[in-house]
């Protein structure tokens, strides 16, 4: 297969100290596979040719060795096909498809989490705090007077024993409810998030890979979400010329497609998804680069147009984003397009819904999306 090696990729070089030949290879190949969709056998030619120009291996540690090395320690697995039998000492010969395990797919998700946030320090479950105090579950380091009604777990003994020998004396020691302190606590909100990704053609045009930068984004997400923020929810949700929801598990396999874009669909799928969550947070966040350009029609048919801003297809887009408004769920959407008609298009469907929008090359995008997450979670509970 003849390959342009620079075709989507801009290597430099890099020596890292203290590196075995396998995390060498390791780190190139966890960055081919996400641009690849999970396809290995795409991924291992890509790292053959750069073998070729880079000089990545040498006859002490080959590109076979290194395969072999992702089989025994599970990050890929080798499946038959249905009609074809593995004859002994043939293993590895091509006989079957390789795959990547569950194993690699949760490696990628951490591994996005560190390229984008890198600094990030995980804590335990639900660290977020509403700025609201009260009867929560988050200690403050403060303290107030007992009030009716407030845990018993809650109460400073040794604020309150000193408060007892302050107000009574030494000699005959008594404890008054007005001698109890309480230590205060904070809320902590959960969040339930649709993260809304636009696979339409659009996404790989003009020699610029848009997908894979969004991939990493919902990768990282996840993977926060997850480790930081058990208690929150992420729901993931592809729209092209219709929108579907897609699991965790499927993002480092995820493509784009011949579509239109139906900004509409996921619109309407995303507030299903929150209608259906118990949480009084929610938010939609929207990686798009552009315009919608596709409906379904009530009969089923497609009403499609890609020339310029259709106003039928903007004035639903307005409508949707004015549903959301009234169900209380807040849109971020986050533009990669420099098109003005666009971007008046973004601050016209931001203001229908009381949200916000990022106007944002590809470059940034997943700081942004993480600030953003982490400002949309201190809102107070009503």
């Amino acid at each position: 297969m003849a390959m342009n090696v620079r075709k989507g990729f801009r290597f430099t070089t890099y020596e890292a100290p203290h590196q075995t030949p396998f995390e060498k290879l390791f780190e190139i190949f966890q960055e081919l596979i996400t641009h690849t969709s999970g396809d290995v056998e795409e991924a291992l030619d890509w790292l053959r040719e750069l073998d070729k120009e880079y000089e990545l291996t040498d006859d002490d540690y080959t590109i076979d060795d290194f395969i072999e090395d992702l089989k025994a320690k599970g990050f890929i697995r080798e499946e038959l096909d249905a009609n074809s039998e593995r004859t002994e000492g043939k293993e590895g010969d091509g006989d079957g498809n390789l795959s990547i395990t569950a194993k690699l797919e949760r490696m990628l998700r951490q591994r996005a989490l560190e390229q984008i946030f890198g600094k990030l320090k995980r804590s335990g479950s639900g660290n977020h705090k509403t700025g609201k105090s009260g009867r929560g579950d988050e200690h403050t380091g403060e303290f107030r007077e007992y009030r009716f009604g407030d845990a018993l777990e809650h109460i400073s003994m040794t604020e309150s024993l000193k408060n007892a020998q302050i107000n009574h004396g030494l000699d005959s020691f008594s404890l008054s409810e007005e001698d109890l302190v309480v230590e205060d606590t904070q809320y902590k909100a959960q969040m339930s998030t649709v993260l809304m990704i636009d696979i339409s053609h659009s996404m790989i045009l003009y020699g610029e890979d848009r997908i894979t930068p969004a991939k990493k984004v919902a990768m990282a997400l996840a993977e926060l979400i997850t480790t930081r923020y058990p208690k929150d929810t992420l729901d993931i949700l592809v729209f092209g010329n219709d929108a579907w929801p897609i699991p965790i598990k499927d993002l480092p396999y995820l493509k784009v497609g011949p579509y239109h874009t139906n900004t509409v669909a996921g619109l309407q799928l995303a507030m299903d998804m929150l209608r259906r969550k118990r949480n009084t947070n929610k938010q939609i966040f929207m990686i798009t680069d552009g315009k919608p350009s596709c409906l379904r029609l009530p009969n089923g048919d497609y009403y499609k147009n890609s020339v310029g801003l259709d106003d039928y297809i903007v004035e639903k887009c307005y409508a949707m984003a004015q549903q959301a408004r009234k169900l209380h769920i807040p849109i971020t959407t986050f533009m990669i397009a420099e098109d003005p008609y666009l971007i008046q298009f973004v601050r016209e469907f931001t203001q229908a819904n009381k949200g916000k929008a990022f106007y944002t090359g590809l470059k940034g995008l997943g700081e942004m999306i993480f600030e953003d997450y982490e400002q949309n979670r201190r809102k107070r509970i009503k």
